[in-house]
């Protein structure tokens, strides 16, 4: 079954040979008790490494069933010593974080055996040696007689062919140890039993035959055995660690030492701590701008204007192309020339042919309604709304007069006054007037003659909007003082609705004398008569802005609905002076020129014989009047004309407005126009592509651009920390691997290779990167709280530090790798260790 034959065992150290064992023969039987004497120093430990493959041989042969082991490698040795090979050591090597049970299963989980098997095997052999009840006890907690039984358990719990033991009652007294022999003696009857021992009397008693060794050489053999054959082949099921075992081991080793996992684990959560916070803040800001554009989608929405010169969107288009430079001259020896000058003239006349725009949208009507609210066509026409009360003076409404009627020099109120936009346009859609607005008092507007107040979220509306509606007396703001100011007027709603004014159709402006358009409008008398005939606008309903939702119309104002724009534009073309216009393109309806660049100031060399008489007939004033008008228009185009009549063409909007469902939506839009420029670009039509603005989006993803740097810069800042806790890692997982050495040779005694050694530690500092990154995550989570509860006291917006999930989860994970890559040069260094020393090593 085994033989020795020629065995030598040379030991080299600092340049010496020292022969532990020399040219030993042996032969062993499958059951026989056999004792090994000997004096220390004689080679006896070293005859019982060689034996149970812990040590390798310098010269000879070790045959097991026949078949040479000189052609054994590191895993062959391991699966012998797993399933042919026991060990019962001196010092019992016990594992001391495991329990007696866990100790003995060690072995049959190394092969493989399952949870169940190998919990009923471990229990039996235990009640065989009397330790059924001990089971579930750690070895600090049992005598040495009991560490001893639980040794030699853990050693036939595989079934092993060989029992090795080194001195099994070296550190137990008489008692204790006969009863171990008796164990021993028992065991040796099925199987081969090989001990060490200084104690001849126990050899003479128990033992079936006894050697001695002396110097490396056997001297005496009692019962020799030879046995002839030939080489067999002995095939060993390789052993594995499964890493849910290497897993418990470092856990429960771990938990011995709770002080130092803790504080290890929390040093090296630091950084963890610090990428997570920065990360929350991070995220938060990005999901509120995101919120913000979402709440802005119907305060700015998607926009095609017809001139795209003036958007935010175009200006930093061109400035970024002047900013990026030219082609590279540096190496020609030449200097080129940037074109940012250029670039930025060329910026500002940029033109949307939205007519063919709007075309296209029709025919894919479904496809951009599927992502949208609404969809608004604007026009280039403003109402002219007067105050209905005349009695004191025509005040106009919108456009407003306020500016005029200040006696200030103060230039900012003066343009806010002038520049303010009390009137606008709002959807027809009363859903989506719904969800933009709630409803204060009365009811949304039903025709082209209503209209509805705007107040912000708390009822107030801006006073400039009340002088400018003529519901205040402008002159007031003439005679103000600081000290006359009145934040408490209140209205109540309604003194509000109800409340009407007058529209005057543009093109009504103009009257013609004598077959000549004049303006009329500074004709006070004309005027006091043309809006006591003109229509009614009422205000019928009050609004203000949904809770959550952004408005550019904070200030307040009035809104209309495009049945108002639609019904002025077709009272302009049923005029005369439109349809005069529109008849003759080419002809300016107020000098009676054709539009020309070539036309030049007023002279009687440019009139008709009709003209020349119809002046004739004029009184100086009205001749001064003509000539004034005539110097205006003289250099007009047929647009700028058709703008101060008032014409438009529903089929050709000044701008279109996409009020997208969500963001995503919003960004789908942009790939629908992005598809129809690239139809444009494929069709050779580059004059029809157009530019869409979208000035939110721009500002938002600079702002966006900016924290994504700082969150790059202020990482790579804290992962230096990482680094560090990554250095303590290894140095920790070394000194584990130092205090955790005798577990290393117990663990190769029983057949544990090389890779489940690294395993295990792999496993200790997988364990120790989870528990990092899940604390990490935990504090930086609670750490979160008050920063929120700051955020929110200094800026008023709530949940801004906020941690995603697949963020926690990614730097747990990114804990656990640098911990193992940390423990990479340890566990190696552990694998690498010899058994043997390791079995020595206090």
């Amino acid at each position: 079954m085994l033989e020795l034959q020629q065995i030598t065992k040379v030991y080299r150290t600092g340049g010496q040979e020292v022969s532990a064992l020399k040219d030993i023969n042996l032969a062993f039987r499958a059951s026989e008790f056999v004792s090994v004497l000997g004096q220390s120093g004689s080679g006896k430990t070293t005859l019982l490494n060689i034996i149970g493959g812990l040590d390798q041989y310098t010269a000879g042969d070790l045959l097991i069933n026949g078949r040479s082991t000189k052609a054994f490698k590191d895993r062959d040795w391991d699966a012998y010593r797993n399933h042919t090979i026991g060990f019962v050591f001196q010092s019992y090597n016990l594992i001391s974080h495991q329990t007696a049970l866990s100790n003995v299963e060690m072995a049959l989980t190394l092969s493989g055996v399952s949870k169940t098997e190998r919990r009923r095997r471990a229990m039996e052999v235990l009640r065989h040696v009397g330790l059924a009840e001990q089971a579930h006890k750690r070895p600090n907690q049992m005598s040495g007689g009991q560490m001893q039984r639980v040794a030699i358990a853990r050693a036939l719990v595989n079934n092993p062919d060989i029992l090795l033991a080194d001195e099994p009652t070296g550190a137990l007294d008489s008692e204790t140890s006969v009863q171990i022999m008796e164990l021993l003696k028992d065991i040796a009857k099925d199987r081969l039993v090989i001990m060490v021992t200084h104690n001849p009397d126990l050899a003479a008693r128990y033992s079936t035959r006894i050697i001695k060794v002396l110097d490396g050489r056997i001297v005496d053999d009692s019962d020799p055995y030879s046995q002839q054959g030939a080489s067999g082949q002995v095939a060993f099921k390789k052993t594995k660690m499964r890493f849910w075992t290497a897993l418990a081991l470092s856990f429960n080793n771990l938990l011995t030492k709770k002080g130092r996992t803790f504080l290890t684990a929390f040093a090296g959560s630091i950084g963890i701590i610090g990428i997570a916070l920065i990360l929350s803040l991070s995220n938060g800001v990005q999901d509120y701008i995101d919120q913000v554009q979402e709440d802005t989608l119907v305060a700015y929405p998607l926009s095609l204007k017809k001139d795209d010169s003036n958007s935010l969107t175009s200006l930093f288009s061109a400035r970024m192309e002047a900013l990026e430079g030219g082609n590279d001259h540096s190496q020609s020896g030449d200097v080129g020339v940037n074109a940012a000058l250029e670039n930025m003239l060329r910026s500002e006349t940029a033109d949307n042919d939205l007519e063919t725009f709007k075309n296209y949208l029709e025919k894919h009507r479904k496809e951009f309604e599927a992502l949208t609210k609404d969809i608004h066509y604007s026009y280039d026409l403003s109402p002219q709304i007067y105050a209905a009360d005349t009695a004191d003076g025509i005040t106009a409404v919108n456009p407003s007069d306020l500016a005029e009627k200040l006696d200030t020099n103060n230039v900012m109120v003066k343009t806010m006054a002038a520049n303010m936009d009390v009137w606008s346009e709002i959807s027809s859609d009363k859903a989506m007037l719904s969800s933009q607005y709630q409803m204060v008092a009365g009811h949304l507007p039903n025709s082209a003659d209503e209209v509805i107040l705007m107040v912000d979220e708390n009822n107030n509306v801006n006073d400039l909007v009340l002088y400018s509606l003529g519901l205040k007396d402008a002159e007031e703001l003439n005679h103000l003082s600081k000290e006359t100011a009145d934040d408490e007027q209140t209205y109540a709603y309604d003194d509000l609705l109800g409340q009407s004014f007058k529209l005057v159709i543009q093109s009504d402006l103009f009257q013609k004398e004598n077959g000549l358009w004049t303006d009329k409008s500074s004709d006070q008398a004309y005027m006091s008569d043309l809006i006591n005939k003109g229509e009614d606008i009422t205000i019928v309903g009050i609004v203000k802005p949904q809770e959550g939702t952004a408005d550019n119309a904070s200030v307040g104002g009035i809104g209309y609905t495009q049945a108002l724009t639609k019904h002025i534009s077709e009272a302009v073309k049923d005029s005369q002076i439109a349809k005069e216009q529109l008849a003759d393109k080419g002809t300016n309806v107020f000098t009676g020129q054709a539009f020309s660049a070539d036309v030049t100031a007023f002279s009687s060399q440019n009139l008709t014989d009709e003209q020349r008489m119809a002046l004739a007939g004029m009184t100086a004033e009205e001749l001064a009047a003509y000539v004034s008008q005539y110097n205006q228009n003289a250099d007009a185009t047929y647009e700028d004309n058709a703008k101060t009549i008032g014409i438009i063409d529903l089929e050709d909007p000044s701008s279109i407005h996409f009020y997208a469902r969500s963001f995503e939506d919003k960004e789908n839009l942009k790939d629908l126009i992005d598809d129809y420029n690239r139809q444009m670009k494929k069709a050779g039509k580059e004059a029809q592509v157009i530019s869409y603005t979208d000035d939110i989006a721009l500002v938002m993803s600079s702002v966006t651009t900016m924290i994504n740097m700082i969150t790059y810069v202020l990482v790579g800042f804290v992962a230096i920390s990482l680094v560090v806790s990554s250095i303590m890692i290894a140095i920790i997982t070394y000194i584990s691997v130092l205090e955790r050495t005798k577990e290393i040779g117990i663990l190769r005694a029983m057949g544990a290779s090389k890779k489940d050694v690294r395993r295990i530690f792999t496993a200790e500092t997988a364990i120790e990167g989870a528990v990092s990154g899940v604390m990490g995550i935990v504090i930086t989570l609670l750490l979160n709280l008050p920063i929120n509860s700051i955020i929110e006291q200094i800026t008023d917006a709530a949940n801004i530090s906020v941690l995603p999930v697949w963020a926690g989860a990614v730097l747990i994970a990114v804990s656990i790798l640098l911990t193992v890559l940390a423990g990479v040069i340890p566990s190696r260094f552990a694998a690498k260790k010899d058994p043997v020393e390791a079995l020595h090593t206090e």
